[in-house]
């Protein structure tokens, strides 16, 4: 079931985004830093159901939030700021789920964009069969404490 993130949803989602940072970008970031990732430190942050902010859609699964997505429009431009899913339930169909809602989410868009952390193939691999292509704009961001190197990829709307 998908809907939207409730503030009381904050540390679910904190523990999700932390989990799937930890197994998707071991090797991409120190161990050190993803060792010592904390859920309270994001759960702090989220501004779920607040008018103006980011938007983040929850799926629930045996009770539990198991992924999420978040989107935004910045400059025009609708934004996916994150998509995570818990480690666990990846290839369940979650990530589709969250992505394809996500895109009713910025329905009204041109495009929608993403930023990939370098390196994280995986993801580069679900982003390009949902239809995403880099656009060639790259970046180096603090992002959580960590410094990124990402790549930015577009996808056109119908």
């Amino acid at each position: 079931m998908l809907r939207a993130a409730e503030p009381a949803d904050a540390l679910a989602v904190a523990n999700v985004h932390v989990r799937s940072w930890q197994a998707a970008y071991k090797g991409l970031l120190p161990d050190e830093y993803l060792a010592g990732l904390r859920p309270e430190d994001r759960a702090a942050r989220y501004t779920f159901g607040v008018q103006g902010k980011p938007a983040t859609i929850v799926a629930v699964e045996d009770g539990a939030i198991r992924g999420f997505a978040t989107t935004y429009v910045a400059d025009s431009v609708g934004v996916l700021g994150g998509l995570y899913v818990e480690p666990e339930w990846w290839d369940r169909r979650l990530g589709v789920a969250l992505i394809t809602a996500a895109r009713a989410a910025l329905d009204g868009m041109d495009a929608i964009t993403l930023w990939l952390l370098v390196g994280n193939e995986r993801g580069e691999r679900f982003y390009r069969k949902d239809g995403w292509l880099p656009d060639g704009a790259q970046r180096t961001e603090t992002v959580w404490g960590a410094t990124l190197d990402e790549v930015r990829f577009r996808r056109t709307l119908p």
